[in-house]
This record gives C-alpha cells, sequence and structure tokens, in this order.
C-alpha cells in the first residue's frame, strides 16, 4: 500500500481532534465524542481497506459516508458549544481538504490511473 496523502491527512485529524473531544463535559464524553471518536475511526479503517483492496470503490464510498456522519456530528460539538468557532472552522477545514483527497482518488478510479491505488 502506497502512503497517500488521504492517509496523512486523516491521521493528522485524528491526533487534533482525539484530544479534544477528551476536554468535552463529563456528559458528552460517552455521547458525542464517542462518536466522532468511533467515526474518525471506522474512516480510517475504510482507508485502509481501500488502500489494499483489488476494487477500492466500495470502501471508498464508506469513506465518503463516514465523512459526511463526521462534518454532522462536529456541526452538532459547534451549536453546542463543545468546539470554538476557531476550532470548528480548523476542523472543518481539514475535513474539507480530506473529501477533497478522497474525490482525487475516486477521480483518478475513474480514468484508471495508479491501477486502483492511491498515487504517492
Amino acid at each position: 500500500m502506497k502512503q497517500s496523502p488521504i492517509f496523512l491527512k486523516h491521521f493528522d485529524l485524528m491526533a487534533w481532534l482525539i484530544p479534544c473531544t477528551l476536554t468535552f463535559p463529563k456528559g458528552q464524553r460517552g455521547v458525542l465524542a464517542r462518536q466522532v471518536q468511533n467515526e474518525l475511526f471506522r474512516i480510517e479503517e475504510w482507508l485502509v481497506e481501500a488502500g489494499v483492496a483489488a476494487e477500492p470503490r466500495p470502501a471508498l464510498a464508506e469513506v465518503d459516508k463516514g465523512l459526511i456522519r463526521l462534518r454532522t456530528y462536529l456541526r452538532l460539538c459547534h451549536n453546542l458549544r463543545l468546539l470554538s468557532t476557531g476550532q470548528y472552522a480548523h476542523v472543518s477545514q481539514i475535513v474539507v481538504e480530506e473529501g477533497k483527497l478522497l474525490g482525487g482518488w475516486l477521480k483518478s478510479l475513474a480514468a484508471g490511473a495508479a491501477g486502483g491505488r492511491p498515487a504517492p
């Protein structure tokens, strides 16, 4: 599996967002924080699956759905004031960049580029 920028971007997202969720009030750590963390790990699992699969499109479709769910959770975190406006803007930008990388991977698959694997 070649190292694609999406893997690095997702790692950066996890490394930044998981510590933020640990600062949520106790009542939300077991609810919303856990959902955010679980979604981050599910996305990671689907990215790895896509990176090693002969046909990565089904796993990439799951990544896309996971990013949609994550955006919803992050918006809720902001609305509940668990993330400041600055934190929300920062994490949203990372998610947007990850979505663009995902779109690029899917586009390269459609064009038959890179043999179905992420570009280095």
